[in-house]
C-alpha cells in the first residue's frame, strides 16, 4: 500500500535534497566542460585536413555509439588498471563530459553548417582574422542557432546524471536507493526521486524560454525590417 505520509516527508528529506543538490552540480559542470570540449571537436571535425578531423569523427563515433552506463564502469573500473585512480565523482565527471562532448559537437558543428557562407566571405572582405571571425561574426550566430538543441540537450543530461548512481555517486537516485535499502518504501521513494527530476527540468524548460526569447528577439526584429520596408513601399502615405 502507497503511504502517502511517507512520501510527503520524503519531499522535504534533507538527505534526498543534498543529492539534488549534487544532481545540479554534476549536471552545470558537466555542460560547462562539454561545451568546451565539443567546440573544439566540432571546429576539428570540420578542418579541411583529413588527419585533424578523422581522430574527432573517430571520437564522436565511439562515444555516441557506445552506452553511457557502459562508459561509466569503464572509466571507473577501467582506468584504475591503467595506474590511472580517480574517485567517484571525478570518473563521474569525466564520463558524463566526454560522453556528453560527442554530442554537443553534432549540435556546434550543425550551428555553424547553419551560418551562411556570406557570412565568412564578408568577413574575410573587411579583414578579419579567423579568430576574429569565428570570435565576432560566426560564434554569436551559432549561439542563437543552438540554443534549443542545447536546452534540450542539459534536460536530458539532468536525467541521465541519475546512471552515475551505478558507480555509487551519492547524487539523488543513489541516494533514494540507500533509503530504500533500509525503510523498504521503494514506490514512495521513487515517485519523489520523479518528482524532484520533473521540478528541475520544467525549471530549466522555464528558463530555456526565456533564453529562446532573447536571444531570437534580435533576430526577429531583423527579419520584419525588410518586411515591413516593403509594405511601406507597396501602399505609399
Amino acid at each position: 500500500m502507497f503511504d502517502v505520509n511517507a512520501f510527503l516527508s520524503y519531499l522535504t528529506n534533507a538527505y534526498l535534497l543534498q543529492g539534488v543538490l549534487v544532481t545540479i552540480g554534476l549536471t552545470v559542470a558537466t555542460m560547462i566542460i562539454g561545451l568546451i570540449l565539443g567546440t573544439g571537436l566540432a571546429l576539428l571535425r570540420m578542418a579541411p585536413s583529413y588527419w585533424v578531423s578523422a581522430p574527432a569523427r573517430f571520437y564522436v563515433w565511439i562515444f555516441r555509439g557506445t552506452p553511457l552506463l557502459v562508459q561509466l564502469v569503464l572509466i571507473y573500473t577501467g582506468l584504475p588498471q591503467l595506474g590511472i585512480k580517480l574517485g567517484v565523482l571525478p570518473s563521474a565527471l569525466l564520463a558524463l563530459s566526454l560522453n556528453e562532448a560527442a554530442y554537443l559537437s553534432e549540435t556546434i558543428r550543425g550551428g555553424f553548417n547553419g551560418v551562411a557562407k556570406g557570412q565568412r566571405e564578408a568577413a574575410h572582405a573587411l579583414g578579419l582574422s579567423r579568430w576574429n571571425t569565428l570570435r565576432l561574426v560566426l560564434m554569436p550566430q551559432v549561439a542563437r542557432l543552438i540554443i534549443p538543441p542545447l536546452g534540450n540537450s542539459l534536460n536530458g543530461l539532468l536525467k541521465a546524471t541519475s546512471l552515475a548512481s551505478v558507480i555509487s555517486l551519492e547524487e539523488l537516485m543513489r541516494r533514494s536507493q540507500v533509503l530504500m535499502q533500509e525503510r523498504f518504501e521503494v514506490l514512495e521513494l521513487y515517485c519523489v526521486a520523479a518528482v524532484y527530476y520533473l521540478v528541475l527540468t520544467t525549471l530549466w524548460n522555464l528558463v530555456q524560454v526565456r533564453l529562446e526569447a532573447h536571444y531570437g528577439r534580435g533576430y526577429a526584429e531583423t527579419a520584419a525590417a525588410p518586411k515591413n520596408g516593403a509594405a511601406l513601399a507597396a501602399n505609399p502615405a
